[in-house]
């Protein structure tokens, strides 16, 4: 029983869980977690540009209408009153020209705020509860994370089975187990060694699951970044039907809707039939 747990142990050490990928774990959960931090000070950082933004459009309009009721009160005292000093007129043209300077100010502001806003876009910044990527199935990715599904679903039926066997010697007292020469039977171990045992089992459960939230991680940042690559994006508007936009259009409704038909051509092969049009057009 010892020498099999010992070849357990030796194929898991030696295969999946080397010191080296636990290094490179922690590194990867460390860029992770930094990334997801610099996401969340872009979005506080993009949703206070907007409100700034916002207000500095009220001020300038509020600032315009200002303006315009200081030009109109200076028409109408001229037309008026043919004889007003010029000691008023000089505070009328003083104010309209501090009111000049205050709007000309705050489209520039305004102007800053914007380009600050269209950076942010341009990098790939997102709100992922509004906005959803889509990614093809055949992926390096998605295959990567196919075989280690499959990897430790083997060493989940390998751990089942040494449970399932320690289980057999806590109540039966020994257990047939197969060998090279022949069966043999072994008697019940220690109980340190039993307890032992467990502690393994229980370090691979929680081994797999670390591998499964690295995973999940790594299969995020990969999305990330493969948006922000690339600068477009594909949301699923209705059923069998894609929209396609751009970061890099001229306006913010251009895209194009793909609706995918699926035909059956064999018993193995699958024919796919697409229809683009703009999103401002009807598909045929």
């Amino acid at each position: 029983m010892r020498a099999i747990l010992e070849s357990y142990d030796s194929e898991l050490s030696s295969s999946d869980y080397t010191p080296q990928l636990s290094r490179r774990l922690r590194e990867a959960e460390d860029v992770l977690t930094k990334t997801q931090n610099h996401n969340t000070e872009m979005e506080v950082l993009l949703t206070k540009a907007q409100e700034e933004s916002g207000a500095l459009k009220l001020q300038v309009q509020t600032m315009e209408l200002e303006l315009e009721v200081m030009k109109k009160q200076q028409d109408s005292v001229a037309e008026g009153n043919p004889l007003a000093t010029n000691e008023e007129v000089n505070t009328l043209r003083l104010k309209i020209e501090e009111l000049e300077g205050e709007r000309q100010r705050l489209e520039e502001q305004n102007n800053v705020l914007e380009l600050r806003l269209e950076r942010h876009n341009l990098q790939g910044d997102y709100n992922p509860v509004k906005t959803k990527v889509l990614h093809f199935s055949l992926n390096p990715t998605s295959m990567a994370k196919q075989q280690r599904v499959e990897e430790v679903e083997a060493l989940r039926a390998e751990v089942e089975c040494l449970r399932e066997r320690l289980r057999s010697l806590q109540t039966g007292g020994a257990v047939p187990l197969a060998a090279a020469a022949g069966e043999t039977s072994l008697s019940l171990p220690p109980s340190q060694e039993v307890l032992d045992l467990r502690k393994q089992m229980e370090t691979a459960e929680l081994k797999n699951q670390r591998l499964k939230e690295v995973f999940q991680r790594k299969i995020q940042e990969f999305r990330t970044v493969c948006y922000v690559l690339t600068g477009y994006q594909i949301d699923i508007t209705t059923e069998n039907q894609y929209r396609l936009t751009s970061v890099y259009a001229e306006h913010m409704d251009d895209s194009l809707l793909f609706k995918v038909q699926t035909h059956k051509v064999t018993k193995r092969l699958e024919c796919w039939r697409l229809e683009c049009w703009a999103s401002n057009q009807s598909p045929n």
